[in-house]
């Protein structure tokens, strides 16, 4: 009989949730019990949907719903940051993490609701599952959020009710209901933050700018895409012309609009602070160089795999061993910069993300002279996961390196840094993505005999995975002298290994996934 790797990967799922309610133990952590429960059989109705056609949009094929995953990582990191927040007595961000929990609550319940509303026949049981776990979460939050804060909650709901409708619309077969769940969800919070904070204050002059770009860097880069999506469905978008008029708006969108908006927010001109951050030290001078000559390095991997591809092997792919080249590329990109500098990684990684999204716009929309050639230069490293018309896989891998720098829970964070394993919570992208899935993939593939049940991953594969995050933990407190595990090595490996099994069932983007649900466990 064969073993359903979904069940599998819910299994391990449970056991993460398990884990962080053991950790916090508290009213909103049983609200996370419920909702994994009720997640896990709603999971079921979105796979049915997908398999008959019947959901509303064009979700990604050859992958199951997800939802179960995708809708605990919020709930669970709020928890895990609001854990943190009690132990430093930061009453403020204890109540923000408290929303976020909420919020990520709301949104999976909203997801599920869809599900039962189109199914047919309507699923009784189902039914009455998600109607207990949501009374209880409902009646929940009616105890624990003031009204200001069940308003934000619902502000980013309704927000995220628009961008679904907007961008599941425009790109069909990008997203997995869970994946859709947790990055629409996430640039919803990111989009009402940020209006939240330019209508309460107008910004302080001695506050830190750095996490400000971020946002900034997000709206705007959805505002482009959307403008421009439905732009071109009225225009042809080759032309020079149209091309043109993209580079000019793209432009005008930058310096009248960002560019304002930031010096509105942080009271520094944007231009004038980036040029005093970078020159700040010789050290950030010599971390700029290194990545310069990686991103080469990077260009000339892309270009010489094009070489191979001649007249007539239009169908030529790069390998895998091939594209985990990238993953060793983001690995000696971020390790030098988490043990030197932070804060120049965290600006960098925005401005790598922004300047990848804006490529990637180009190359959807073919605009020239950069367009046409790079449809053809990405295709080579296509996979299985790209089957909408954006290309995001690449996207995903820095996204998942960069997202445990850009949580780093910083108002949280006691003056000597978090002790125990918390002190390698900014390096869970690097460790589960940049170390653990490439070294699964090339031994798995190459050496791999004995498989998963119901997969294609072996346990060769998973098994050097562990052992290769194990080396990179002690390579880290070697090089980095603030990270101090103290007696919390066994918890170290528990994670890893519970999210290197997910690594080996989940059908979901396993770059985003991964590092989100490590940077939970270490953080706990």
């Amino acid at each position: 009989m064969q073993m359903d790797p979904v069940l599998v990967e819910s299994a391990v799922v449970f056991a993460m949730v398990i884990s962080v309610h053991m950790a916090v133990w508290n009213q909103l952590s049983w609200c996370c019990i419920a909702l994994a429960v009720q997640a896990f059989y709603v999971q079921h109705k979105w796979d049915r949907l997908l398999r008959t056609g019947a959901a509303v949009f064009q979700f990604r094929p050859s992958a199951n719903s997800g939802v179960l995953p995708a809708s605990m990582v919020m709930p669970l990191l709020g928890l895990a940051l609001r854990g943190r927040c009690v132990i430093v007595g930061n009453v403020y961000m204890e109540r923000f993490a408290m929303v976020v929990t909420v919020i990520g609550m709301m949104l999976a319940l909203f997801l599920s609701l869809i599900a039962l509303g189109i199914t047919r026949p309507v699923p009784t049981n189902t039914c009455v599952i998600a109607g207990i776990a949501s009374s209880a979460i409902l009646y929940t939050v009616k105890q624990t959020l003031t009204v200001s804060e069940v308003i934000e909650v619902l502000e980013v709901l309704l927000i995220f009710v628009y961008v679904s409708l907007i961008l599941l619309y425009l790109l069909p077969r990008c997203f997995t209901p869970g994946e859709a769940l947790l990055i629409l969800g996430g640039i919803s919070f990111i989009i009402n933050q940020l209006i939240k904070r330019s209508l309460v204050s107008s910004g302080n002059a001695n506050s830190d700018p750095l996490p400000y770009f971020l946002p900034v860097a997000v709206l705007g880069l959805v505002l482009l895409g959307i403008f421009f999506a439905v732009l071109f469905v009225f225009m042809e978008s080759e032309t020079w012309s149209a091309s043109l008029f993209f580079h000019t708006m793209t432009v005008v969108l930058g310096l009248g609009l960002l560019i304002p908006w930031l010096s509105l927010l942080t009271q520094h001109h944007p231009v004038t602070w980036l040029m005093h951050f970078i020159t700040e030290s010789s050290t950030r001078l010599w971390l700029i160089g290194f990545w310069a000559s990686l991103l080469l390095l990077a260009i000339a991997v892309v270009m010489h795999q094009n070489s191979h591809r001649s007249g007539g092997s239009k169908k030529h792919q790069a390998s895998t061993t091939v594209r985990k080249y990238f993953h060793l590329l983001t690995v000696l990109t971020f390790a030098p910069g988490l043990a030197l500098d932070r804060p120049l990684l965290h600006l960098s990684a925005v401005v790598c993300l922004s300047a990848l999204l804006f490529l990637e716009f180009v190359r959807y929309f073919r605009i020239r002279p950069l367009g046409p050639p790079l449809r053809c230069l990405l295709t080579l490293f296509l996979d299985e996961r790209d089957s909408g018309p954006l290309i995001l896989t690449h996207i995903y891998l820095l996204l998942g390196v960069a997202l445990p720098i850009w949580l780093s829970p910083g108002t949280c964070t006691p003056k000597g840094g978090l002790g125990g394993a918390g002190g390698l919570v900014p390096y869970a992208g690097v460790l589960a993505v940049g170390v653990g899935d490439t070294v699964a993939s090339i031994f798995g593939s190459s050496v791999g005999e004995i498989r998963w049940p119901g997969t294609k991953k072996t346990f060769e594969g998973t098994a050097t995975s562990v052992f290769a995050q194990i080396i990179a933990v002690v390579v880290f407190l070697i090089a980095d002298s603030s990270i101090n595990l103290n007696a919390s090595y066994s918890w170290v490996v528990g994670s890893i290994t519970m999210v290197a099994m997910l690594e080996a069932y989940t059908s979901q983007i396993d770059n985003l996934l991964l590092p989100l649900y490590l940077y939970i466990l270490l953080l706990l």
